[in-house]
């Protein structure tokens, strides 16, 4: 083939040479901009994992870069005045010029045509079989071919400057300053005998504030000397960005997806590679690493398949998942630094782990697993917050509000079981909380309680509007008191516009085929479009009613013993859809302005906070994201979070959507953690994350990093009910903190502890294994 790449960075030159070295027949060429020695930024970083798939694809190439490598395990956070280190970490640092020769002389060497100077501003006079578009972050090519490529740009929130420095880190290191403008933060790394890369990151509000956007290039490389001069320890910082001057040097990193990476213009393909197809954010180190991989799957696709078009369609489908892959955790990684502010109100510690897991790639055990001293110095720094003098997973500290106590931060979600009569809970109920009271979690959760028989979402649906309801969940109230240690909550909630439907396996969210009755909402509202009944506005009257209806449940709540009260305000039933500016179209006092929205939900729950006993927790569920344009947003979710503190909440549980069927959400591991972890951290309030959280990783990485106070899990426990007994056998805890097996399981308990403990020793041998054949 005749194979032209456009761009001589790590991309075009790493795929240019796998392609010669594959058939010395190839007529390859790199067409460059720059003159050959020409280089800008300082350090790049690879993982111990991309060095060995280097190493697969061309071996000397491989050997000469690790002879150039600064390895290096520890990460070292700086932060108000503590120096924090983790190891395990496995990076590799070289420098872009080194990178850059080692891959020119390797081209060189196997015959590959090298053309500097060149400047190509069209592909329109390259004559060849495949076109290579390598040409970077500012790609022409895919400006060009836009309507094929759809490339989506992202100009992220902080600013930051590309600068070096003599000085010589032993570690990856992030220092951390606050200023009277705001944080400001430095990610520094050693990448050769005489350098370190040094960036210096800030949100753009900070920058601006600091007075760097009029300050000329020179004087805003003394403006980072001088506020980072302790970790700097009397070296300068240097620029090689001779060709900006003054604020420009300092950039919003441009967030770059491309929805499909191969043009056809007339005469050959032409495939995006590198920053011009995607971008990941330096936080996380993989811009390299993901361009030179680019250029290993294409060229091993292209010797695979033989016809070029299957290699390019094979290219496209794996590289676009594992891009996706990388850039969801750069994503979190970005979005950590850029709010700092909120993280900076962590210890020390919780901070540095919280920045350490930030992108969720790593998690608790997987630091465990890099650095079991950090973990367990750690485990025990958080479990003495809790009042605890042990190394304790941090799942398995206690947790208090008022006078309520739980034994660890495993809740059993409210989960609709739609199996009452004339909505008394029955032996049902009884078993079925009664089993996950057993199953070891702090908290168990009655599913939604509606607060009248027109406050159902179907027939089967739990009530307390009377006194045998009351008498009925007393007697399972007692019966988890009674053979367990977990407390138990009842969650109050009214349906609203989505009630007066079938059970779920009868027809979801489908009318009554006869005996429906009349629903209530914010405005008038039909659910489904054509097909649920609609909703009435509720007047004045129908505010006092459902107010009183709610504060009479409440008391039967408290006299049946309850441990805990939650008000239900999300998933568009009644009270969520007051607040959602998607179903509340009012133009009187509780309509309109986000305040209005609020204030019938807030008097509600002022209600029954007056009625509900002072020693006992009240929560409240919200939606923090409708996921539809127009609702409410995470901005929102904070205010809403922030008046219902105010109103006398001790905790917000945090879900979101369900309020309208067009609703887009973002799906993947622990998606509404960060609403909760917003929440928590800016207003100052317990939180309870929810969604999408499946294993005690999951519920450690998150009460580890302060993202929330407690963990919600649901459907794991439908499969499970003794989910938390069953993970903390999975993770090798034998308690007694937190962890208390009923003594009719225990010899369960020493056969689930056998056999995960065997489990375990295999994956600590598999890690060996892959370790050694990595050379680290």
């Amino acid at each position: 083939m005749r194979i032209t790449c456009v761009g001589g960075g790590p991309a075009g030159l790493y795929f240019a040479l796998l392609m010669k070295k594959a058939d010395p027949a190839h007529q390859v060429r790199v067409l460059e901009r720059n003159r050959a020695g020409d280089t800008f930024g300082w350090g790049v970083v690879l993982s111990d994992q991309t060095v060995e798939a280097l190493r697969e694809a061309d071996a000397e190439t491989a050997e000469q870069i690790s002879e150039a490598f600064n390895h290096w395990d520890d990460i070292a956070v700086h932060f108000r005045g503590r120096s924090i280190v983790s190891s395990g970490h496995g990076f590799c640092g070289i420098g872009r010029k080194k990178l850059l020769n080692i891959l020119q002389a390797r081209c060189e060497a196997l015959g590959v045509e090298l053309v500097y100077e060149t400047d190509v501003l069209d592909d329109v006079d390259i004559d060849a079989d495949l076109i290579i578009a390598a040409d970077g972050l500012n790609s022409r090519i895919r400006q060009k071919y836009a309507a094929t490529y759809q490339p989506d740009v992202d100009l992220r929130a902080c600013r930051f400057v590309w600068l070096g420095t003599t000085k010589l880190f032993d570690a990856f290191t992030f220092d951390f300053q606050q200023t009277e403008w705001g944080w400001f933060q430095a990610h520094a790394y050693r990448f050769d005998a005489t350098h370190s890369t040094f960036i210096v990151e800030a949100p753009e509000d900070v920058w601006r504030a600091a007075g760097l956007e009029d300050m000329s290039k020179e004087d805003g490389i003394a403006f980072c000397e001088k506020l980072f001069a302790k970790v700097l320890d009397g070296h300068p910082l240097i620029s090689n960005a001779s060709h900006l001057r003054g604020s420009a040097s300092w950039i919003r990193f441009p967030r770059v997806v491309c929805k499909t990476w191969v043009h056809h213009n007339g005469r050959a393909p032409v495939v995006l590679m590198g920053d011009a197809a995607h971008t990941a954010h330096f936080s996380i180190g993989s811009g390299t690493k993901l361009a030179l991989e680019d250029a290993i799957d294409l060229a091993r696709d292209i010797q695979a398949h033989g016809d070029l078009q299957k290699a390019l369609d094979a290219y496209e489908a794996t590289r676009s998942i594992e891009v996706l892959r990388i850039q969801n955790a750069a994503r979190n990684s970005t979005e950590w630094f850029e709010n700092v502010e909120r993280h900076a109100r962590l210890a020390p510690e919780q901070f540095a782990y919280s920045l350490l897991t930030r992108s969720q790639r790593i998690s608790h055990e997987n630091l465990r697993l890099r650095d079991a001293r950090y973990v367990g110095e750690f485990e025990r720094w958080l479990a003495a917050q809790s009042g605890v003098d042990a190394q304790v997973p941090p799942m398995f500290t206690p947790f208090k509000l008022r006078g309520v106590t739980l034994k660890n931060r495993v809740v059993v979600s409210p989960m609709a079981q739609y199996s009452c009569e004339d909505g008394i809970p029955g032996d049902y109920h009884l078993a079925h909380l009664g089993a996950r009271a057993l199953g070891g979690a702090g908290l168990v959760f009655a599913e939604m309680t509606c607060v009248s028989p027109d406050a159902r979402i179907t027939p089967g649906c739990p009530g307390l509007w009377n006194d045998g309801q009351g008498a009925a969940w007393q007697r399972i109230v007692e019966h988890v008191h009674t053979h367990s240690s977990a407390r138990i909550a009842m969650q109050l909630g009214h349906a609203g516009p989505k009630g007066s439907t079938c059970v779920p396996w009868e027809g979801e969210d489908q009318p009554l085929p006869d005996g429906n009755w009349p629903l209530i909402s914010a405005s008038p509202q039909q659910y489904l479009d054509g097909i649920s009944q609609v909703a009435r506005a509720m007047t004045r009257a129908d505010m006092d009613r459902v107010r009183e209806d709610f504060v009479n449940a409440a008391r039967r709540a408290a006299d049946a013993g309850f441990d805990w009260l939650e008000l239900h305000c999300a998933h568009g039933y009644l009270l969520s859809a007051f607040i959602s500016p998607l179903t509340n179209h009012r133009d009187d006092d509780y309509g309109g302005s986000l305040e209005n929205r609020l204030r019938y939900p807030l008097e509600v729950f002022t209600a029954l906070r007056e009625v509900w006993p002072l020693d006992r927790p009240m929560s409240v569920r919200i939606s923090a994201h409708d996921w539809v344009p127009g609702g409410t947003t995470p901005e929102d979710a904070v205010a809403l979070a922030a008046a219902f503190k105010e109103a006398g909440a001790d905790l917000i549980d945090v879900s979101s959507g369900q309020v309208s069927k067009a609703q887009k959400p973002v799906y993947g591991r622990m998606f509404q953690t960060p609403f909760a972890e917003s929440i928590r951290n800016r207003v100052g309030i317990a939180t309870m994350a929810v969604g999408a959280i499946s294993e005690a990783d999951h519920v450690n990485s998150i009460i580890a990093s302060g993202r929330a106070d407690l963990c919600a899990i649901a459907r794991p426990h439908l499969a499970n009910p003794a989910w938390t007994l069953t993970e903390a056998a999975r993770i090798g805890y034998r308690g007694p903190v937190g962890l208390e097996w009923p003594k009719q399981y225990l010899s369960g308990k020493s056969q689930l502890e056998r056999e995960f403990e065997r489990q375990r020793a295999g994956n600590v041998a598999a890690v060996e294994q892959a370790n050694k054949a990595l050379g680290v």
